[in-house]
């Protein structure tokens, strides 16, 4: 039962928002009374904080995923922003600028999980596109990761609405690997957004 409530809650907290569902509206919605509700969860802060581990763990799953398939690079960044943004197609407003607005205790929980998997996942990436001759040998692996990292959670911290963040990340894509690639490494990013261009278009 309490998975269920946590997979509810993600819904409902993506499709209205985290501050505008109560915990009535989540038992109503699953025909259970507050009481149950309660048995699980001791207020909804906690509710919100469990859903977003939750939530958050199902998408690192996913990037694995994508992981697992050994794209090149730069491919891979784009893999697994199109991975991302696919769990975020029923909110409007970003939910992490929600979070920080109205959560801010379990924002920077989830920051501070976040962070670390996220400098292993970049820093991994761009050993591999030195490796593979996408990215320029002399690229600060540290800095860049930091740089790269630090810029999408304030985009999405800082920005109210989803579609909006959605853009300014693509635009981020597209600038953190252009400043580290070699020619080679614009090439295929060229691909890569033509591939993009071509999919909108359809």
């Amino acid at each position: 039962m309490k998975d269920k409530i946590i997979d509810k809650a993600a819904e409902l907290f993506l499709t209205v928002g985290f501050k505008s569902i109560t915990m009535d509206d989540i038992a109503a919605k699953m025909g259970i009374s507050k009481k149950t509700l309660y048995k699980y969860f001791s207020n909804k802060e906690q509710l919100v904080d469990e859903t977003t581990m939750s939530f958050q763990q199902r998408i690192n799953a996913r990037i694995d995923d994508v992981l697992a398939k050994d794209y090149n690079p730069i491919k891979e960044l784009f893999e697994i922003k199109k991975t991302i943004q696919t769990f975020f197609q029923i909110t409007d407003t970003s939910p992490l600028y929600q979070l920080k607005k109205h959560y801010p205790e379990t924002h920077d929980k989830l920051m501070d999980c976040e962070q670390k998997e996220c400098a292993q996942l970049f820093g991994q990436n761009i050993s591999r596109g030195i490796a593979q001759g996408l990215y320029r040998k002399e690229t600060d692996i540290e800095t860049c990761t930091f740089f790269y990292y630090a810029l999408i959670m304030h985009i999405n911290a800082t920005t109210i609405l989803e579609k909006d963040a959605s853009k300014l990340e693509l635009a981020l894509l597209e600038y953190h690997i252009r400043a580290i690639a070699t020619p080679k490494g614009i090439a295929e990013l060229e691909q890569q957004l033509a591939t993009l261009n071509e999919i909108k278009s359809i």
